[in-house]
């Protein structure tokens, strides 16, 4: 028998299609994490991916008979995760992140270090993942969604130029800028 992570996507649509909601079931399952980080990663709040998560899966659950093929799965659940996310971030307007200097005393407080770390080394690394979100915050949505698509979701080129449904050329010239504009809101913090 095969394992069930050895079928791809494209099998499992198949039988999906054929009224199998247990390969239906696999494909949100095997991508939800990733789903999870992109919309966090663009809204910056967690309970925010959650619901927009939840909202794109129904989206796609919804969508899944147009689903044409012309792109991977992945990339598809990905273009509808971030449009989603993107969609919530309007209508609710963008949350102020958790504080991470908040979350890292949390987790903290809810285990004993099992090493010690030196507490001016944590606090730097807490600051600089505030000033990465607040840098990726900073960037105009399009080029913020290009961005987290390739560099969270690890999505080449290709797909994201397919999962956006703009051109390749175009996906290069958001990173470009993008990166542009996190190298100089960055470099503030360097100079401290």
């Amino acid at each position: 028998m095969t394992a069930v992570l050895a079928i791809p996507d494209a099998e499992l649509l198949q039988r999906a299609s054929a009224g199998e909601r247990d390969s239906l079931e696999e494909l949100f399952v095997r991508h939800r994490s990733l789903a999870y980080r992109v919309a966090y990663r663009l809204l910056g709040h967690e309970q925010d991916a959650l619901d927009a998560v939840q909202e794109a899966f129904v989206k796609a659950l919804t969508h899944l008979p147009t689903f044409e093929g012309r792109s991977s799965f992945k990339t598809w659940l990905l273009r509808v995760v971030s449009n989603a996310a993107l969609d919530l971030g309007r209508q609710r307007g963008r949350r102020e992140t958790m504080s991470m200097d908040a979350l890292g005393q949390r987790r903290r407080e809810e285990m004993e270090p099992s090493v010690w770390v030196e507490p001016d080394r944590e606090m730097q690394r807490e600051d600089l993942r505030r000033e990465l979100q607040q840098a990726l915050d900073g960037l105009p949505p399009a080029q913020r969604q290009t961005f987290v698509l390739h560099v969270d979701a690890e999505l080449s080129y290709r797909e994201v130029a397919d999962s956006l449904g703009i051109s390749i050329g175009t996906v290069m010239s958001r990173l470009f800028y993008a990166r542009q504009k996190l190298r100089a809101i960055l470099a503030s913090w360097t100079r401290r």
